[in-house]
């Protein structure tokens, strides 16, 4: 057997220089538990609150609780289809959702995506879900009424066009 340091030497250069250095490197977590729509995931040391993970089979999710140990996380799709071990990506992305006139009429998912079979939403622009609200003095007014079609609520609880309501029932 005939070694040729130089035909080596030749083949480990071409080896090195074909070799595709390029890295994948993510912060992950693994899931502890899941449960009512949130997991808990250990690792994401790093997330800022408002984030947007992401979860296997594309299932999103947003940091909402950080704790020293571990992260709450509120699920924006189907729970059981995510399991204990699970790994989770950071994306390094703030919750947005699209914003404009193009959603009127439409109906949407959590995250801004039409649900109605209508065809994609066309805005232009994107604001980040978790806000400060503005303070009284800039808000505009609440001065003329909104009649919700029910007499027994219009009657009970008078609502204003404009004014932030939760209204709960069976």
């Amino acid at each position: 057997m005939d070694i040729r340091a130089a035909e080596i030497s030749d083949i480990l250069k071409q080896q090195i220089a074909d070799f595709g250095a390029q890295a994948d490197v993510a912060e992950i977590g693994q899931v502890l538990s899941i449960g009512d729509g949130v997991a808990r995931v250990y690792g994401l040391d790093n997330v800022q609150a408002g984030e947007m993970v992401e979860f296997p089979g594309g299932i999103k999710g947003m940091a909402l609780n950080l704790e020293t140990d571990n992260v709450g996380i509120v699920l924006f799709g189907d729970d059981r289809a995510i399991k204990e071990g699970d790994i989770v990506r950071r994306t390094g992305k703030i919750v947005e959702v699209p914003t404009g006139k193009a959603l009127l009429g439409r109906v949407v998912d959590p995250l801004g995506n039409p649900i109605d079979g209508k065809g994609p939403i066309k805005t232009k622009t994107s604001s980040r879900i978790e806000v400060k609200a503005p303070g009284i003095i800039p808000r505009q007014s609440v001065s003329e009424p909104m009649q919700t079609g029910l007499k027994a609520i219009d009657a009970l609880v008078p609502i204003g066009r404009g004014q932030r309501e939760l209204i709960i029932g069976d």
